[in-house]
Parts: C-alpha cells; structure tokens; sequence
C-alpha cells in the first residue's frame, strides 16, 4: 500500500482538494489513517446491503471511489445474483476500480458509471450507499439527492449514510474537531499534513450537523431513521423507507 504524502511537503499554495491520480494512489492509506473504523464500516454496510437487498432491484453506490466497499459488498454476496451500479465522478478512481473488478469472479454484476451522482436517476433501488460523499456536493442540492434516492427506492429499502458532522454547540465542536486531530497524528500525520489538507478541504467538504441530516431524511419521507455508528464527527446513518 502507497504511503500517503500528498500533504507531507510545505505547498505555496495549497489547492482545493481532488480526486485525482495522485489521490487515488495513495486512497488506500489516507482512508486507514483519516477515517476512524474504516474497516468495520464497510464491512456491516456491505452486511446491511445483503440483509436488506431485495431480489430483482438494484443497489446504487454513490460516490464509489474505487471500490473498497463494492468488493467487499461483492464478497459479502458471494454466488448470490444481485445487481449494482458505482457511481463517481473522479476518472481515475473508476478506472481503478474497474482494475480491481478484473480479480472478482462475479464482477459482471457491478456496472460503473463515472458521472456526478446527482446526475444519476435512482430506479429499482433496495440499498443506496453514500460514503463520505454528500459533504462534497452543494448544500442546496443535497434535499434534492435525497429526494431523487427515496422516490426511486422500492418500500422497505435502505439508506446508509455515512459523513463527518459538525456539532452545533461550539464547546462540543471544538472537542470533537480536537480529538480528530489526535487521531491523525496517531496515524502518523503531521501537522503540516493535517494543516495542508484542511485548507485544501475548506469549502470543497462542507460538513451539516447530524440533526440537519436527520431532518432531510425525515422530510422526504423516511419513516424509520437512526445512527449505527458515531466517533465524534464522523456518524453513520441508516433511513428505511
């Protein structure tokens, strides 16, 4: 695995953050070391996509990257049919993946798209997967994201959301943004690193509170909706029409 040092050597100017080859390449390790429980994440959504799939309906993966999740939600299904499509934007990430589909015996059953996901219609869906994705898009246009997803959802279909929140009370936003920032440094981070990506990040990832996001899904008509997992700002969501 590639180390991550995108952010590792002083820049002049620190651009907004991409994801591009260079980001691909090292993904694997910036995922491990910037996102707490990684592992485990991916591994009970691709568990929750086999409980909740529904036979003959479509799993959509917004914001696939290059395909940790997928692969695992493959492995997870083992020889059983299903049918799933991968969403991103970023070229090189979907090259990748498509690479990685080339080891998978059942690859033929994962179709990959490289489009914006809000561009995508939502048809057939029984599992929607958003991973640390809805924070990249628009404010304004993530009511409608949602929207799209709950109309083309078949009654008793799922969403998993996951995202890094931000906390409406300064104090307890303050803590959790500091702990974030022990758990990078754990990881072997700098503090140029963490400084450099930061900066990149700013109004490229724009983080909604917990209750905002509970209130979108309740609003377009979720009827059930909870947090499975939450270390300090990073919080998995599941929404069950």
């Amino acid at each position: 695995m590639e180390k991550d040092r995108v952010f590792a050597v002083k820049k002049k100017i620190v651009e907004p953050f991409l994801f591009d080859a260079q980001v691909t390449g090292v993904f694997d390790d910036m995922l491990n070391r910037s996102v707490p429980f990684y592992r485990e994440n991916i591994v009970r959504q691709s568990q929750l996509a086999a409980d909740y799939y529904q036979t003959g309906s479509r799993i959509y993966d917004l914001g696939c990257s290059h395909g940790n999740l997928g692969i695992q939600i493959l492995r997870c299904f083992k020889d059983k049919p299903f049918q799933m499509i991968g969403v991103d934007a970023s070229t090189p990430m979907i090259d990748r993946y498509n690479q990685r589909l080339k080891n998978e015996p059942n690859a033929s059953q994962v179709t990959l798209i490289c489009k914006r996901m809000e561009e995508i219609d939502i048809e057939n869906a029984s599992v929607v997967l958003i991973n640390l994705t809805l924070q990249f898009l628009d404010i304004e246009r993530r009511h409608n994201l949602i929207q799209t997803i709950f109309s083309g959802m078949k009654k008793d279909g799922v969403l998993l959301l996951t995202e890094k929140t931000v906390h409406p009370e300064p104090e307890l936003n303050r803590l959790e943004l500091d702990y974030y920032r022990r758990f990078k440094l754990e990881n072997g981070y700098s503090e140029l690193e963490i400084s450099q990506k930061r900066d990149a990040l700013e109004k490229v990832l724009v983080p909604d509170t917990v209750e905002t996001h509970m209130d979108r899904l309740a609003t377009v008509g979720f009827k059930y909706r909870d947090i499975w997992l939450k270390w300090f700002n990073f919080t998995s969501m599941i929404a069950i029409k």
